[in-house]
């Protein structure tokens, strides 16, 4: 059962690809180009040099960590919407302390990933706290944290630490960046994300307490009556989801924004809740979703100066590969569906 349930989570997301790719070739073909050229430079755009393949893991290092954050999260059970608001004040502590603090280099850089992992925790386990102690929902909570999250961040970069007459922070000092990754244009922070996702993984299916959160998670009244204390995971779900949108907030500040600007970090909390969704909350899959997004925005636009053919037909495959994805797994979901695929397979075996 474990085999076919495993081997269903795995076909639906690259049944979703192909069915995606497939209608944006007919798109494609309706536009008058051709589409093995469009997916060749697609291709070629994203990884066909040193150059592209490390815009491409640049693009997808704060995918990575925004995924990560719903992976976490929604294996304990908790809906934290909230990944771009976290994100963000993760970036603000960084940037704090890089802008303000007489340390550079290492240290500095330490002490800004360490502030902004406690910034994005701290931010998420607001609510956290309203959840456990108050009942209300998280969704509409987070959400709303995000709004609070990108408002305060205008009156960092417009006020506290504006940089002279222009609305932006001043630049983080360069002793304190991040140095780039193995010379590609990405820098350390994608292996770093990397190693996080591992890490996650690890946590969450090879050791007790990660055994714990995910019981939590899938049924927390038996995990109640079962002596689990749910209110402290729920909490610390929280915590540490929004601990690791933070960290890559601070990152992604440190290593390629170097500064806070309008419409830092937009988008990137419910892109990292669909690519979670698609990755089925594996986060190792969903480091890979990542990558693969950020290669179709990547190369979309080699595309388009080589075809012709428009960008947005990369969103609309984007868009495509989300809504089949999540329609699949609903439909799986379904007792008639599964009644008939199980007394299918049994007969089968």
């Amino acid at each position: 059962m474990k085999r076919r349930d495993l081997l269903v989570t795995i076909i639906i997301p690259v049944i979703s690809i192909l069915l995606s790719f497939v209608i944006g070739a007919i798109i494609i073909a309706a536009l008058g180009a051709s589409p093995l050229d469009a997916l060749r430079y697609l291709w070629k755009g994203a990884f066909g040099n040193v150059r592209n393949l490390g815009t491409t893991f640049s693009r997808a290092t704060p995918l990575i960590f925004t995924t990560l954050c719903a992976c976490f999260a929604y294996r304990c059970g908790v809906f934290n919407l909230g990944g771009e608001g976290q994100f963000i004040i993760g970036a603000i502590a960084a940037c704090y302390i890089a802008t303000k603090s007489p340390l550079t280099g290492f240290p500095a850089i330490l002490l800004c990933a360490a502030a902004g992992a406690l910034g994005g925790g701290l931010w998420a386990g607001a609510a956290g706290l309203l959840k456990v102690y108050r009942g209300q929902n998280e969704m509409i909570i987070t959400i709303m944290l995000n709004y609070v999250a990108t408002l305060f961040m205008g009156v960092v970069f417009t006020n506290w630490l504006r940089d002279g007459s222009v609305p932006q922070t001043v630049a983080v000092p360069e002793e304190t960046q991040l140095a780039s990754f193995l010379g590609l244009r990405a820098t350390v922070a994608f292996p770093v994300a990397v190693i996080v996702g591992i890490l996650i993984y690890y946590f969450l299916f090879w050791t007790s307490s990660g055994f714990q959160f995910r019981a939590v998670g899938l049924n927390m009244t038996a995990a109640k009556v079962n002596g689990f204390n749910v209110r402290r995971y729920i909490l610390m779900s929280f915590i540490v989801s929004g601990a690791i949108a933070g960290l890559g907030g601070a990152l992604e500040l440190l290593g390629t924004q170097l500064r806070l600007i309008n419409g830092f970090a937009s988008g990137y909390g419910f892109d990292g809740v669909a690519m979670a969704l698609i990755a089925s909350l594996h986060p190792l899959a969903g480091i890979l979703v990542a990558i693969f997004f950020a290669a179709l925005r990547v190369g979309s636009t080699t595309m388009q100066t080589a075809t012709g053919v428009p960008t947005s037909v990369s969103d609309i495959i984007q868009a495509l590969v989300i809504v089949f994805t999540v329609a699949g797994m609903a439909m799986v979901r379904l007792p008639g569906f599964r009644n008939k695929f199980l007394q299918k397979a049994g007969k089968e075996a």
